[in-house]
């Protein structure tokens, strides 16, 4: 059976092995591709000379979930268009209106006390993508009243985070009062955006970077592809209770954690130090210290100089 044509944001089954599989062995040849065409149309590949070479994780996740905004976008900008034509045409005895599919919430309290009536709602499962950074302490208190009454129901509660929340007190001081409950949590690499998916039939996504705009969505077909993703992210994560596996370094090169090994490869790439602490979900200065320890690593005496030998190095070279 050939590959069913489908929206580029709706990554098929066929399409998430392809991937999967193309992580592992690094990269696959065009040829291979044409069985799941919806991965490039993705975006999830670039071309390497005859090669097709697939994106880091967190890179395929921020490209996927623009491809949803943007559906998301084109369906938010479809339902004001009914709203203004038809909405004040109904008549009031015309009986109970559907749940729209997209809902867009503005302020952050407004956005709190929406979720709160969501999760009301929640009944078997909660999945939740968690950015990590300088989180106040009464976000991770919430976050404690919002888990346990979910446990008390008897709902399944898997989290992901970056690797940045094993050695974030205030995270760890979360995750101590909430373990009894079951929560089940596993870090990525690299910082990911928030999103918090309901029984996969609701989901709030942020509406821009400064999380004082969320979208509410009820769509089935979005909130099934958000729950999707979030699984593939979640088979790819480090569970909670298993060490983050170091990078072997070439001989020579000692004392380098797999966090500075990240922080070298984004340098290489041209980010900025903010940047960079914005995407591993640390503050800038921690970023910062880290890129100190690469540059006494390598014998560096400027950041020219260590652009130069990280790329001498070959630690930033592809598994």
């Amino acid at each position: 059976m050939g590959h069913t044509p489908h929206p580029a944001s709706h990554l098929c089954a066929a399409g998430r092995t392809l991937y999967a599989e193309a992580l592992q062995s690094g990269r696959i040849t065009p040829e291979t591709s044409e069985a799941a065409p919806c991965v490039v149309e993705s975006g999830l590949f670039r071309r390497e000379g005859g090669w097709l070479v697939p994106a880091p994780p967190a890179e395929a996740m921020e490209r996927l979930f623009a491809l949803v905004a943007k559906e998301i976008g084109g369906y938010r900008d479809l339902a004001l268009t009914l709203v203004g034509s038809v909405g004040r045409s109904t008549p009031p005895d015309a009986g109970t209106a559907a749940e729209p599919a997209i809902t867009v919430w503005e302020g952050k309290e407004r956005i709190d006390a929406e979720l709160v009536r969501a999760l009301r709602e929640c009944t078997g499962e909660l999945l939740t993508a968690q950015p990590m950074g300088n989180r106040a302490a009464w976000v991770y208190e919430a976050a404690v009243q919002r888990v346990l009454p979910l446990a008390e129901r008897g709902v399944r509660i898997r989290s992901l985070y970056s690797h940045t929340a094993r050695h974030t007190p205030q995270a760890l001081d979360y995750l101590a009062r909430v373990q009894h409950t079951g929560l089940e949590v596993r870090t990525l690499g690299e910082n990911i955006e928030r999103a918090i998916i309901i029984d996969r039939e609701i989901a709030f996504i942020p509406a821009q970077e400064d999380n004082v705009v969320a979208i509410e969505v009820r769509h089935p077909g979005v909130a099934w592809y958000l729950a999707a993703t979030f699984d593939h992210f979640w088979h790819l994560a480090t569970p909670w209770g298993e060490d983050v596996a170091d990078r072997v370094t070439p001989e020579g090169v000692t004392g380098i954690t797999s966090v500075q090994l990240k922080i070298a490869r984004l340098l290489v790439e041209g980010h900025l130090d903010e940047a960079i602490a914005r995407r591993l979900g640390m503050n800038v200065r921690t970023c910062r210290a880290h890129i100190a320890k690469l540059s006494t690593a390598l014998g560096s005496d400027s950041r020219t100089q260590l652009g130069y030998l990280l790329a001498r190095s070959g630690i930033v070279d592809d598994d």
